[in-house]
């Protein structure tokens, strides 16, 4: 795998960003967009152990809900 792709949504209900790779069982949440990265690097790491090849590149897809009220 070369690359990983993470949906990054904000949180509605808590605050904060919650990240999901897509194909992949890799979740992350976290305050702020820094502490986000971070974590998604710590949650592939974790993920990818010694004997499989981490993909060389992280993508952060950003996903971005509006709710128009009428």
């Amino acid at each position: 795998m070369s690359e990983i792709i993470f949906d990054v949504r904000e949180d509605d209900v808590a605050g904060g960003y919650v990240a999901s790779a897509l194909g992949v069982g890799i979740h992350t949440e976290a305050e702020t967009l820094e502490e986000l990265r971070r974590a998604v690097r710590e949650a592939v790491d974790c993920y990818f152990d010694e004997t499989m090849e981490p993909p060389k590149v992280i993508r952060l897809h950003f996903v971005r809900d509006e709710v128009l009220a009428r």
